[in-house]
């Protein structure tokens, strides 16, 4: 398959001409992700796309279209835990850290994991 390929086979992906579109910085990255576990045989597009889907539909048909990359974010999540990559309680201590590290950077500065004071760990 080719990269135009896997993006015609990810359900409901915002796109403008032959790519993706993305309103934030995060939305990127979590697409990356997802392309870089497939890339090294962790994901099966099939599976990703069945899973994006469930969480796309358990939203119901009035969800706003802006919410599609917190699915895909939900989506990756899952698949990381259900296939062992990484555990949801891992996942969780990764976003408490990553949320102290942005709490202590300045506005503009790249956040680093480990830059929060240790009196935030």
């Amino acid at each position: 398959m080719t990269g135009r390929d896997h993006i015609k086979a990810i359900p409901t992906l915002p796109t403008e001409g032959e790519g993706p579109v993305f309103q934030e910085p995060w939305q990127a990255q979590a697409f990356a992700m997802t392309v870089r576990l497939h890339e090294q045989g962790h994901i099966e597009w099939s599976e990703w796309a069945e899973k994006l889907a469930a969480e796309i539909a358990r939203a119901g048909p009035s969800d706003s279209p802006w919410n599609y990359y917190l699915h895909w974010l939900t989506a990756l999540e899952g698949l990381l835990d259900d296939k062992s990559i990484v555990s949801r309680p891992d996942q969780l201590d990764r976003k408490a850290a990553w949320d102290r590290a942005a709490r202590a950077t300045p506005h503009g500065s790249p956040i680093e994991l480990g830059a929060e004071s240790p009196g935030d760990r």
